[in-house]
């Protein structure tokens, strides 16, 4: 039997496709955030590097600190309190 794959993309076939005719921005990659700002998590299909797990997609965060290019962002999961890392292409400001 073939061992079963347990890597960050396992099941995602639906979830992280991309919209076939959307074209490549590089604003999101150059857009910056503060601070206490209140970010969606979005996962950008197109750049694998510094995307969060799958099961975040769509949550709120809170951006606690930055890691070089990457944001250290907390969320409430259930009753635990989550730190991630993502790179700004997966982040979306929250109006």
């Amino acid at each position: 039997m073939v061992t079963r794959s347990k890597g960050m993309r396992r099941r995602t076939r639906n979830k992280l496709k991309g919209d076939v005719r959307s074209k490549f921005k590089i604003t999101p990659f150059l857009q910056e955030f503060r601070i206490k700002d209140k970010v969606v998590l979005k996962i950008d299909p197109s750049s694998q590097k510094g995307f969060p797990h799958p099961m975040f997609k769509g949550k709120t965060c809170e951006v606690v600190g930055k890691r070089g290019d990457a944001y250290l962002l907390e969320l409430r999961f259930g009753n635990k309190l989550k730190k991630l890392i993502a790179r700004p292409e997966h982040l979306v400001l929250k109006k």
